[in-house]
């Protein structure tokens, strides 16, 4: 059985008014995520792969309970998550991007700040924070303030914070965003070892070659739906996922999504 589930998410969100639309006009909505139902198992990496636009990051965010889906379930280890959400959400860890740290303290009050939040026990947090320091090299970064990081270590910093409480799923939207070559390579090896510990690791991506590389499944999202879903070495067969994306996105309208 799945260990997570989606079952026909949907979420739409209000387009701003055009100019010279009436006052009262109702406003238009934009359709994010249409229909989506999706399941994954533990130890493996499901990534959804799409242009910017194409609801991965409203997808990711539902399944993260973050937002709240119009229509549809999640479901946890067979439950609706709305039964509890407070312990599913300490399952869960989930970076983003747009994740902004407070400049003023350090990685290290950070930490400290993180782990009190997700109530750890006290040498818990101290042992994970220096597993975790060690992992990413933060270690000599600890002490200065985050505003005098550099873009990958703050990133670095992040994903730290995101796993501190030990979560069984793994959320990532754009997970080497704005990492250089070898920071995007030790966040890489990273996911893989989660992998090999039976974690379930769910990202989002637009890069082919990162989705290839690491992950077991992959679903194409265009427009807010599903449009195919299989494993990296199926699409190898027809021709790779890079050709069979943009067999589709041609199918769709290409630059008319």
């Amino acid at each position: 059985m799945a260990i997570l589930s989606t079952d026909n998410l949907r979420k739409t969100f209000s387009l701003p008014k055009e100019k010279g639309e009436p006052l009262f006009a109702k406003r238009k909505r934009l359709v994010a995520v249409n229909q989506l139902s999706l399941s994954f198992e533990e130890g493996e990496i499901y990534g959804l792969l799409g242009p910017n636009g194409a609801g991965k990051t409203t997808a990711l965010r539902m399944i993260a309970s973050l937002i709240k889906p119009e229509e549809g379930k999640i479901f946890y280890q067979g439950e609706d998550i709305e039964k509890n959400l407070t312990a599913y959400r300490k399952e869960i860890g989930f970076l983003t991007s747009e994740l902004k740290l407070d400049g003023f303290f350090t990685p290290n009050q950070t930490f400290d700040y993180f782990a009190r939040l997700y109530a750890m026990d006290e040498k818990e947090a101290k042992e994970e924070k220096e597993i975790l320091f060690e992992r990413f090299h933060i270690s000599e970064y600890r002490n200065k303030k985050i505003d005098e990081l550099s873009t990958g270590m703050k990133q670095k910093c992040s994903l730290a914070l995101s796993l501190a409480h030990k979560p069984k799923i793994v959320i990532f939207d754009e997970p080497t965003n704005g990492l250089d070559i070898v920071a995007s390579q030790e966040v890489e090896q990273f996911l893989l070892d989660l992998k090999k510990s039976n974690h379930l690791v769910l990202l989002s991506t637009h890069i082919f070659s990162l989705a290839e590389k690491l992950c077991d499944r992959i679903g194409i999202l265009l427009h807010g739906e599903l449009k195919k879903e299989d494993t990296k070495e199926k699409y190898k067969e027809e021709g790779g996922l890079e050709k069979v994306f943009f067999a589709l996105y041609e199918k769709e309208g290409g630059d008319n999504l």
